[in-house]
């Protein structure tokens, strides 16, 4: 019993030495690596995996466990929204076919650089051309605020309508009915900064400069408090239709 006593001392030292300050580990500087993720915005587009550099960063699976041929259709994005790790560095990034037909054809190429500790977000977009077989696509960084308060929800519009022009994102919020700016005018293949908002249930709208009507249009979205979101326009600006599948379209995709 005294042999069992002394042992239990012993290992009780030797775990409270072991708990010193230099065995915390800090996990608050930035996480090692770049971060990624892949959006299908290209009007007529078809489903596409996304590729670094022949890397592949996206890819659907089926039922049975093997990838499937759908890919990241139009109006979606990889992963579910959620970032991949990727080196840093320059990258040749490319969305493929993803069907059967024109299996890995590209179809949207764009040589961008990523850099350690930073997010961004690749964006298929514009008209696809069926004869060619290409559509555009454009590269964002997803920069947070240096100083974040989480008592805050924090939004930036991303513009990927083609055939737009520069607007600026207005959130009403729908209790207080009071509007604010979300940033300033943000032009085709361009990103603006995250603005903090109360976290409160918001009407959203993108208005061109000098214009009081909203050019598009989206109703009760939520926005939580310590949480990031992207709002991106989306879709051809003629269509009137507010049920096409290409119709201008406000999406919300939260990066954290």
């Amino acid at each position: 019993m005294t042999k069992l006593k002394t042992l239990g001392l012993l290992l009780s030292a030797a775990m409270l030495a072991s708990c010193g300050t230099s065995s915390i580990q800090d996990i608050t500087g930035p996480l090692a690596g770049a971060r990624i993720r892949f959006f299908n915005f290209g009007i007529n587009a078809p489903s596409v995996n996304f590729y670094a550099n022949g890397t592949k960063m996206s890819a659907t699976s089926s039922t049975t466990g093997v990838e499937a041929t759908t890919g990241v259709s139009y109006g979606s994005v990889s992963a579910g929204g959620n970032y991949s790790t990727i080196a840093p560095g320059s990258y040749a990034l490319t969305g493929k076919i993803a069907a059967t037909v024109d299996k890995d054809l590209v179809v949207s190429s764009l040589t961008g650089a990523v850099a350690n500790g930073k997010l961004y977000s690749f964006y298929i977009s514009g008209f696809y051309d069926a004869t060619a077989k290409s559509v555009e696509g454009f590269l964002v960084e997803d920069a947070m605020p240096a100083t974040f308060d989480y008592t805050q929800a924090y939004v930036r519009f991303v513009n990927a309508s083609p055939n737009s022009s520069p607007m600026t994102l207005f959130a009403k919020n729908t209790t207080t009915t009071t509007e604010v700016a979300v940033g300033d005018l943000v032009a085709y293949k361009a990103g603006g900064a995250f603005t903090a908002v109360p976290a409160a249930v918001y009407d959203l709208g993108t208005r061109v400069s000098g214009s009081s009507t909203n050019a598009i249009s989206r109703t009760a979205v939520s926005f939580v408090a310590g949480k990031y979101y992207t709002i991106t326009a989306r879709g051809d600006m003629t269509i009137v239709s507010t049920t096409l599948t290409n119709r201008p379209f406000l999406d919300n995709t939260a990066n954290r």
